[in-house]
């Protein structure tokens, strides 16, 4: 569904790549996260994906990009909305200015795609209730908080059914309740609908959760790209690049003092933390020795 083969760009009136020698694979219906540091390439790479390189920001592009069959030199921009749907960090840039009601804002694309009336309709109260926002539909966009105003952005691209999804730290403005709610939005449209996405995201907890897979950037290159359990339980480049989950710590913390297996992976969601702590009593219990030792 995506794929980047040796893509190497630079930004106008730079000289250092944002993303270097990048090639990636995505399959049609996964969920993969990308993580790394500040100015690690990580938006660039959302852009080269949406479009938006090259035919919004220039620069220099070598290799080369494709989503959904469609080669993003090639294809204009109002052709790739139909297939590709990018959610923004700051949902004030996503935000149209034009609209008096949220619900009229998020049937704005629908419109200029010239959607059947009833069929709009029946999108827009769908994308409204996926990201639980119907409460909000008669309100100005421009009236309500930040998080308020991403939940909208949000339910603006799902109206637009896209094959793939790619969303820039979408929940850089939401509480943790609105964050899981994202991720569980995301993970459901992944699952019924198989839509591809792509989320770059700096909650670790939420992505060993939610992301079948974890791609992780420094300095514009791939530094780990796998399974979460894989790329955020022990792997050093990524710790040294963006650390662990709290689960792993305490994972670490627990085989430093002798109470985790010494060659057991490290936990990275909760779910891994609690049964393993759940096995580390049971033999501790049964057996009175500390784990890894006999």
């Amino acid at each position: 569904m995506i794929r980047l083969d040796r893509v190497t760009y630079t930004y106008p009136g730079t000289s250092k790549p944002a993303l270097r020698d990048v090639s990636l694979l995505i399959p049609e219906g996964q969920f993969c996260a990308v993580i790394g540091p500040n100015n690690a390439g990580k938006s660039t790479l959302a852009y080269a994906m949406a479009g938006f390189i090259p035919h919004f920001y220039r620069g220099a592009l070598a290799g080369s990009v494709t989503v959904d069959g469609k080669d993003m030199r090639q294809t204009p921009l109002h052709e790739l909305v139909l297939s590709v749907g990018l959610i923004m960090q700051n949902p004030f840039n996503q935000v149209s200015g034009t609209k008096f009601t949220v619900r009229e804002e998020i049937a704005f694309g629908l419109e200029n795609l010239g959607v059947p009336r009833e069929k709009m309709v029946e999108r827009v109260e769908e994308a409204m209730a996926l990201v639980g926002i119907g409460d909000l539909a008669g309100r100005s966009p421009l009236a309500l908080s930040g998080g308020q105003m991403q939940r909208v952005a949000i339910a603006a691209i799902l109206a637009m059914q896209p094959k793939v999804l790619v969303l820039d730290e979408p929940t850089s403005q939401l509480d943790p309740i609105g964050s899981k709610e994202v991720f569980s939005v995301v993970s459901a449209l992944v699952a019924e609908r198989k839509t591809t996405v792509v989320m770059i995201e700096h909650k670790l907890e939420w992505v060993a959760e939610f992301a079948d897979r974890v791609v992780a950037l420094k300095g514009g290159e791939i530094i780990a790209d796998g399974e979460a359990g894989r790329v955020l339980g022990e792997d050093p480049r990524v710790i040294e690049a963006v650390g662990q989950t709290r689960y792993s710590k305490a994972g670490l913390r627990a085989r430093q003092e002798g109470l985790w297996p010494a060659g057991g992976r490290l936990p990275v969601t909760l779910e891994e933390a609690v049964e393993g702590f759940q096995e580390v009593r049971r033999m501790t219990e049964g057996g009175g020795r500390r784990m890894g030792i006999d």
